[in-house]
């Protein structure tokens, strides 16, 4: 009787655990462009699908026409959405089946962690406001979307600022060197260029020092920038660490961008993480949420605020 007793709760207990493990979540959604729906197993209701929606394993997500659906893994792994229809979560699981991750995950986990701060989608449509308040002039002066000094490891960088007010302006933008001999010179009708530190003028230079003016108006200056490649012992540092978490995610992919912007922010590379951000919303600049993390990540910097 008493090896029926122990068989009958060893049965109940393992069927109990098998339950709690379905329960845990798959996927979790990082960005959600239309307007898309997830069919829940639990009740089979639909439910509409948003950021930070955690996505169980019999759920089957109802993409729309021109959907773009941006979902983390529990292992931290990402994969994205585009083509309509429904897609059960179970044949997404299996695409991941033989992924396994280290540095991704945390890097994913941290990106989910700012999504879901304090303030929610209100505090995201705040920094939606801070997006759209970088490109307006200051009236006086023009600022740089930079720190006053900044480490940077990859040669190529975006540096944008605040567009000024006055009509059909040239921006001019000098990079120097310590000695204040001018290695480079740009002029652009837009508020960013694109910089690269391995062009012929700047590869041998350590440090270089970045400002912009409006041509033909000596009032509308920025101040000066320094912007520092990483010495060799750090850099190679980083490139090891670099080097593994681009194994695991697919780098070219808004969301692969997205943790590479968490993981070089989180190493105290400000412009290797914004440039990242600038690729994706050129990559997909009608997805929100985006834009919304972009906005997140220059307040947290101290390179924008909030409109009063």
């Amino acid at each position: 009787m008493r090896t029926i007793f122990v068989f009958l709760f060893i049965t109940i207990f393992s069927s109990g655990m098998a339950q709690n493990s379905n329960k845990s979540f798959v996927f979790r959604v990082l960005a959600n462009k239309g307007v898309n729906h997830v069919k829940k197993a639990a009740d089979g209701k639909k439910v509409i699908l948003r950021t930070g929606l955690t996505l169980m394993q019999d759920d089957e997500i109802i993409a729309s026409t021109g959907a773009y659906i941006g979902l983390m893994h529990r292992t931290g792994r990402t994969i994205e959405l585009r083509a309509p229809g429904v897609t059960k979560i179970t044949d997404l699981e299996t695409k991941l089946a033989n992924s396994k991750t280290s540095v991704a995950g945390k890097y994913a986990n941290y990106v989910l962690a700012k999504m879901n701060g304090d303030g929610g989608n209100e505090n995201y449509r705040a920094n939606m406001k801070a997006t759209g308040a970088v490109e307006r002039s200051s009236g006086s002066a023009i600022s740089a979307m930079l720190p006053t000094s900044v480490n940077v490891l990859n040669p190529e960088a975006v540096i944008r600022w605040n567009s000024v007010e006055e009509e059909d302006a040239y921006y001019i933008v000098s990079v120097k060197n310590i000695f204040d001999e001018e290695l480079l010179s740009a002029e652009t009708t837009k508020p960013y260029i694109k910089l690269n530190l391995d062009d012929e003028n700047l590869a041998n230079e350590q440090l270089v020092i970045l400002n912009i003016k409006v041509k033909d108006n000596p009032d509308l200056f920025s101040p000066d920038y320094g912007i520092e490649r990483l010495s060799d012992e750090k850099e190679a540092e980083m490139m090891a660490s670099l080097t593994q978490l681009k194994s695991e995610i697919s780098g070219d992919s808004p969301l692969g961008k997205l943790i590479l912007a968490s993981y070089f922010e989180d190493n105290g590379l400000t412009l290797d993480a914004l440039t990242q951000y600038e690729d994706i919303l050129e990559q997909s600049p009608e997805v929100e949420d985006f834009k919304m993390l972009y906005g997140e990540f220059l307040i947290r910097n101290g390179l924008s605020k909030l409109d009063e």
